[in-house]
């Protein structure tokens, strides 16, 4: 990955380049500010419109900027503060977003519906946990990862423990959306994250030391420096800042959702730990959106979409940095990756529901059945060879020990699992000719599951 070039500040374009404003704004046409929102690392290798210097281009483009900006109470590591501009489409998707993730407008049934919620949490508590601990260097593949997590075993491996603790962790968040940000919050969350997977143990739940030379590193060479934090002496206080952003107690209206995101960002710049500031900054996020009461933010995850390509992510952030602390860029960025994970969503609830529809088609004669079961029996269906426990029947739906047994039990009484122990373990397997026994059941002459 390169770094970005550096963007030339407004004030040494003004030192360094004799410009004539008046003949400049003659050139300019009038839509040179529509589009895309370029840093001069793109901008620098596009043609100029009406004449203009790249340099001319860039300071105009500066200017208009400069006059719109609105300043955050955080600060860069030379003390400068941080800043954005509300340019389209960033209104358009806040308006969206509010409808979507916090108000009743077109929410899915699906997740509205307490019987088939807990079905989708779990689902996208285990897909951010898998893709943002890949984003960090996890290389367990997504069906070993959700076999670990639905069964409850024990994490074989580094990678495993990470995607292990970014579950753990997720859940834990639903639990603190009350509790204001704070040093002792952001050490356990930290704690919960990097637990059994730090080289130094010690490090789980404290800033970095002076003596940790931490730095962000290109992961394609593993030697280019992309990005250095701040002194470690600073943290303490920079955090404090933070922490009072957070609570919104710094007196500034921020909308709740850039302020989330502008909590990602933070960070992940200050990078106050040796490991885990991505996982932690991405679950800040997530603790940020829901104290904002955006619900539906449970349901989506950004991990999954920055991951089809990290690329993007690294330059919304180092595009920020070396473009005097505008954090325009990242916010376009990650409102995109909102919008992109609640189509996805959809998408997902959409595929269950035509999933749901056929089920109930094929097991229209089997009314008694709950929709575990029938959920279930689905998957049993097409994969014969699976087996199932208690445990995990009662991850997937999010539900007590007891529903669990009870669901598997009574579709063995039907004699559509087999029964039998493993260890201590009651294991559930599908029985021989499924289908033709879900016939049976449902009074009719045939039925397709597959």
């Amino acid at each position: 990955m390169r770094k970005p070039t550096v963007a030339p500040k407004l004030d040494q374009l003004l030192k360094s380049q004799k410009f004539d404003l008046l003949e400049i704004i003659k050139k300019a046409p009038g839509a040179l500010f529509e589009g895309r929102y370029l840093h001069w690392d793109e901008l620098q290798y596009r043609e100029p419109p009406g004449g203009l210097s790249r340099e001319e281009y860039w300071f105009l483009t500066k200017l208009k900027r400069q006059a719109s900006r609105q300043m955050v109470p955080l600060v860069d590591k030379n003390g400068e503060p941080f800043n954005y501009i509300s340019v389209d489409p960033i209104p358009q998707r806040l308006h969206e977003i509010d409808l979507r993730l916090g108000g009743q407008v077109k929410m899915p049934e699906q997740v509205t519906n307490r019987e088939t919620r807990d079905e989708y949490y779990v689902n996208s508590l285990i897909q951010e946990a898998i893709t943002s601990s890949q984003l960090e260097g996890a290389t367990t593949t997504r069906q070993v990862a959700k076999e670990m997590l639905r069964t409850g075993r024990a994490p074989r491996d580094r990678s495993e423990r990470m995607i292990l603790n970014n579950y753990t962790t997720m859940k834990r968040i639903a639990e603190l959306t009350n509790e204001p940000l704070t040093k002792d919050l952001v050490f356990e969350i930290h704690g919960l994250i990097t637990e059994g997977t730090l080289d130094d143990p010690t490090a789980a739940g404290r800033f970095r030391r002076t003596d940790e030379d931490v730095a962000v590193y290109d992961t394609l060479t593993g030697q280019k420096i992309l990005h250095k934090p701040p002194p470690a002496p600073e943290l303490d206080l920079r955090m404090q800042r933070l922490f009072a952003f957070a609570n919104q107690t710094d007196g500034a209206f921020v909308h709740p959702v850039i302020r989330s995101i502008i909590l990602h960002f933070m960070l992940a710049y200050d990078h106050p730990f040796v490991d885990g500031n991505g996982r932690t900054a991405r679950a800040l996020f997530y603790w940020s959106m829901r104290r904002h009461s955006y619900w539906m933010a449970e349901f989506i995850s950004i991990s999954h979409i920055v991951l089809k390509a990290p690329a993007k992510y690294g330059y919304a952030f180092l595009f920020t940095e070396t473009d005097e602390g505008d954090l325009t860029y990242f916010i376009l960025y990650h409102l995109k990756i909102i919008t992109r994970a609640l189509e996805s969503l959809h998408e997902y609830i959409a595929r269950k529901a035509a999933e749901l529809e056929r089920l109930e088609l094929e097991l229209r004669g089997i009314e008694s059945l709950n929709h575990r079961q029938r959920s279930l029996i689905q998957h049993a269906a097409r994969h014969p060879g699976k087996s199932y426990t208690v445990e995990e029947h009662r991850r997937s739906h999010n539900v007590s020990y007891e529903t669990a047994r009870s669901d598997l039990l009574d579709l063995s009484e039907r004699g559509l699992l087999a029964a039998g122990r493993k260890g201590k373990k009651w294991v559930f397997t599908p029985e021989r000719q499924l289908t033709g026994r879900l016939a049976a059941i449902g009074g009719r002459g045939s039925a397709t599951l597959v």
